[in-house]
C-alpha cells in the first residue's frame, strides 16, 4: 500500500482505470475487450516461444546427428598434404577450446557390387584417432572400425549405403575414383576391390546413404597421396567453432584453411535460419494483433471516461499527464499479458518431452512416425535470448498500441466534455 501512495498521480489513475472496469457494469464490456487483449499477447508470445524452442530442438537434434560423424573444424595445408599432422594437432590443441583432432584424407568415389552403384563420400581415417573426433565407432550396427587396417582395403559403409548396393559383412565391392590412370587402353578410372567390415548408422539419412570409411592409408594410396590432407577438429561448444577457427588461423603456423561445421553445411544451415526467421516474424504478427486490440480498448475507455478527463485537467493535470495516464493503462495491459506469456511458454516449452506424449496416449495418435522422419520425439532447446527477445517485442508493440489513444485523450476539452454531465 505504502508502495503505491508513492507513486506519481498518473499511475495510480492508470492502475485504477485498468482494475475499475471488474467492479463497475457500466464498463463490463471494456474489461471484457482488455482480458481479450491480455489473452491474446498472451497467447501470441506462448506460441512464438514454444514453437521457437520446438525448432531450435530439431535443428539441435540434426546437427548433433551430423556432428557425431562429421567434425567442428576441418584443418586443411594449402600445398595440398599435411606430412606433420602431429606437430599441427599438439599445436591446435593449445587452443583450450579444442579437445581432439585426427587426420584424414577425403574423395568422392563410385561404389559397384553387381549392377548396383551408388557415388560416395570416402573417407581415409585412423580408427584409434578417430575417436577423438566422431562417434561413429559406437555407432557401428555390425562389424567394426578396428578392422580398418593398412593394406587391408577394407571398408565401413553407411546403413544406407550398403543397403542400396544390397551387400553385408565379408562381401566385396569396388570402389572407382573419379581421377584416371592412363593405361594402354586409354584413360580409366582407378579401381580397387575393398571387402565390408562394418556397417554404421548416424541417425541422418543423408550420412548414412553417402558415406564411407577406409583406413587412412589406404586411401593415401588411391589418392596417390605421401601424407594425409589435413585434421578434423572436435571442440567443446560447437556454437563456438566460427570464432575457434578464426582463432586457430591466426594461431597456428603455415598456410592453412580452416573449414567449420556451419560452412560444410552452409546449405543446411541457412535455410534452418531463414525458417526460424520467417517464423519470428508470422507469429509475431499474431502478437501484433492482439497488442493492438487495446488501440479499440483504450479508445473506448478515453471516450466512458471523457467527464473524468475533464475534471482532471480543471484540477490543474497537464495533457501529458492525461497522456501518461491511458499509456500506463495500456502498457500495464501489455506487460501483463507479456509476463503470463512467457510463463505459460517457458513451462510448456521445457515439458514438450511430458506434454506431446500425454498427448499422443491420450488423442491414441503418433505426431513423429519413427518410419517417416528421423526421430520419434518432439524435442525442444529453450534458449533465454529467444524469450527476452519477444518479450521485448511484445512489451514494445503493446506500448505503441497506447500512442493514438492516449494522445486523443490528451485532446480532450474539458468544457465540451462537461457540457452534457
Amino acid at each position: 500500500m505504502r508502495l503505491t501512495q508513492n507513486l506519481p498521480y498518473e499511475w495510480l489513475v492508470g492502475l485504477r482505470y485498468t482494475r475499475a472496469g471488474k467492479r463497475s457494469g457500466r464498463n463490463g464490456f471494456i474489461s471484457f475487450i482488455s482480458l481479450i487483449s491480455v489473452s491474446g499477447i498472451a497467447l501470441g508470445v506462448a506460441a512464438l516461444i514454444i514453437v521457437l524452442s520446438v525448432m531450435n530442438g530439431f535443428q539441435k537434434d540434426v546437427t548433433d546427428r551430423m556432428l557425431s560423424v562429421l567434425a567442428h573444424i576441418e584443418v586443411f595445408d594449402r600445398s595440398g598434404s599435411m606430412p606433420d599432422w602431429r606437430a599441427a594437432a599438439a599445436q591446435a590443441a593449445r587452443n583450450p577450446q579444442v579437445r581432439g583432432a585426427a587426420p584424414f584424407v577425403e574423395t568422392q568415389g563410385l561404389l559397384v557390387s553387381g549392377a548396383a552403384m551408388r557415388p560416395s563420400a570416402i573417407r581415409g581415417i585412423l580408427p584409434g584417432e578417430e575417436e577423438k573426433v566422431s562417434q561413429v565407432a559406437g555407432q557401428v550396427r555390425a562389424g567394426s572400425l578396428a578392422a580398418l587396417q593398412p593394406g587391408g582395403f577394407n571398408i565401413v559403409l553407411g546403413y544406407g549405403l550398403a543397403r542400396a548396393l544390397n551387400v553385408g559383412i565379408g562381401d566385396r565391392i569396388t570402389m572407382m575414383l573419379a581421377k584416371g590412370q592412363v593405361t594402354p587402353a586409354g584413360l580409366l578410372p582407378r579401381s580397387r576391390s575393398f571387402t565390408v567390415a562394418g556397417i554404421f548408422e548416424a541417425g541422418d539419412p543423408r550420412l548414412d546413404s553417402a558415406l564411407s570409411f577406409i583406413h587412412i592409408e589406404d586411401a593415401q594410396r588411391m589418392e596417390r597421396l605421401d601424407a594425409p590432407m589435413g585434421l578434423r577438429l572436435r571442440i567443446a561448444e560447437m556454437r563456438d567453432a566460427p570464432l575457434v577457427a578464426q582463432q586457430l588461423e591466426k594461431s597456428m603456423p603455415g598456410e592453412l584453411e580452416m573449414r567449420d561445421w556451419s560452412k560444410l553445411n552452409a546449405s543446411w544451415f541457412a535455410a534452418v535460419q531463414t525458417e526460424k526467421k520467417m517464423m519470428f516474424i508470422i507469429l509475431t504478427l499474431i502478437i501484433a494483433v492482439a497488442a493492438f486490440n487495446l488501440v479499440s480498448t483504450l479508445v473506448m475507455t478515453v471516450t466512458d471516461k471523457q467527464a473524468d478527463i475533464a475534471i482532471l485537467r480543471t484540477l490543474g493535470a497537464s495533457p501529458r499527464s492525461i497522456q501518461k495516464i491511458f499509456m500506463v493503462q495500456g502498457a500495464l495491459v501489455g506487460i501483463l499479458g507479456t509476463l503470463i506469456g512467457v510463463g505459460g511458454g517457458v513451462l510448456v516449452a521445457l515439458n514438450v518431452d511430458v506434454i506431446v506424449p500425454f498427448i499422443e496416449n491420450l488423442l491414441g495418435v503418433q505426431f513423429l512416425s519413427k518410419d517417416i522422419y528421423l526421430i520419434s520425439a518432439v524435442p525442444s532447446d529453450l534458449r533465454w535470448p529467444d524469450v527476452f527477445k519477444i518479450g521485448g517485442v511484445s512489451v514494445l508493440l503493446a506500448f505503441a498500441a497506447t500512442l493514438y489513444p492516449s494522445w486523443s485523450a490528451s485532446r480532450v476539452k474539458p468544457a465540451e466534455a462537461l457540457r452534457y454531465e
